[in-house]
């Protein structure tokens, strides 16, 4: 497998490179082993299967990962190397920017040297800068009293490996899925307004019985965020739906519809003109399936 990588041209070395975290053993296998001019073919499959919704022109899941590689460039820098390849790059790109981020210098930690914690809510992650050079490694089985929740990152840093890695063979769409749109009703220098339209079969709904009636819960959560993956605007609401037998039977091919207006004024000045991420998180509370797209949001 080694010597086969090496043969490899610049443009697939980058490439199997750029996708380290999230290539299976079998694919990059497979990959190296194919003849050269099938590797593109394959290039382009291998970010098919991991497209969340294939009916939209953007591969979110891709953007998405590709953003972040781009943004720890710009955030870690210290350390000699491409700030993706660092430890703390990896757990950007694989979990995003963390909820908290506490710099620690030499002598307020623990253990009396520089580190960082990152919370993923109430979850710690820990990056040691053994010298205070700038060099940060993640803390993993060590016998620290930080060891238990060492043991969970692990569990959860394979968990978010394991997901990126999930392929969804072609034709294939998710059981709990929604179709959205987003249209701009007024675009001037200071305000952006528009309406977010978002429609989810009702065949994908699980539902529980309730006094003769199927009920559910749709819980939406909505953000656009800038390059850096910070919020400008965010949304959340809980959509009560409710339906007898008989006519969920009626309706097979319609739609609940969900319309969520949206207004940016504060601040909007300030927004460069470029490409935004807009977010939108839907999950089925029976079942607790839940469903995550992106599409591109664009301010001129």
């Amino acid at each position: 497998m080694y010597i086969l990588e090496q043969k490899l041209d610049p443009e697939n070395k980058e490439f199997l490179s750029k996708v380290r975290y999230i290539i299976t053993q079998k694919e990059k296998k497979i990959f190296l082993e194919l003849p050269e001019e099938e590797r593109d073919e394959f290039k382009e499959e291998f970010w098919e299967r991991r497209d969340p919704d294939p009916t939209t022109e953007v591969n979110e899941f891709r953007m998405k990962y590709f953003n972040r590689i781009e943004r720890a460039n710009e955030l870690f820098i210290s350390e000699g190397k491409p700030g993706w390849l660092t430890d703390r790059g990896r757990i950007y790109i694989l979990f995003g920017p963390p909820t908290n981020r506490i710099a620690e210098p030499m002598g307020r930690s623990p253990s009396h040297q520089c580190q960082e914690v990152w919370y993923y809510g109430n979850f710690p992650v820990v990056f040691v800068d053994k010298t205070c050079t700038g060099d940060y490694d993640l803390v993993t089985y060590n016998l620290s009293s930080l060891r238990s929740l060492n043991l969970r990152y692990m569990h959860e840093l394979n968990l978010a490996q394991s997901s990126a890695q999930k392929t969804i063979r072609k034709g294939e769409t998710p059981l709990f899925d929604f179709n959205w749109k987003i249209e701009k009703t007024e675009v001037k220098k200071e305000k952006v307004e528009g309406i977010i339209q978002i429609g989810v079969p009702y065949q994908n709904i699980w539902f529980q019985e309730k006094n003769g009636s199927l009920v559910t819960t749709l819980d939406l959560h909505l953000e656009l965020k800038d390059k850096n993956e910070e919020i400008i605007w965010d949304y959340n609401q809980s959509y009560k739906v409710k339906v007898s037998e008989e006519n969920l039977k009626q309706m097979k091919g319609e739609k609940y519809l969900i319309e969520v207006p949206f207004i940016l004024e504060k601040g909007v000045e300030k927004l460069s003109p470029g490409s935004y991420q807009f977010y939108v998180i839907l999950k089925n509370m029976t079942g607790g399936n839940v469903q995550e797209k992106v599409t591109i949001f664009k301010i001129k």
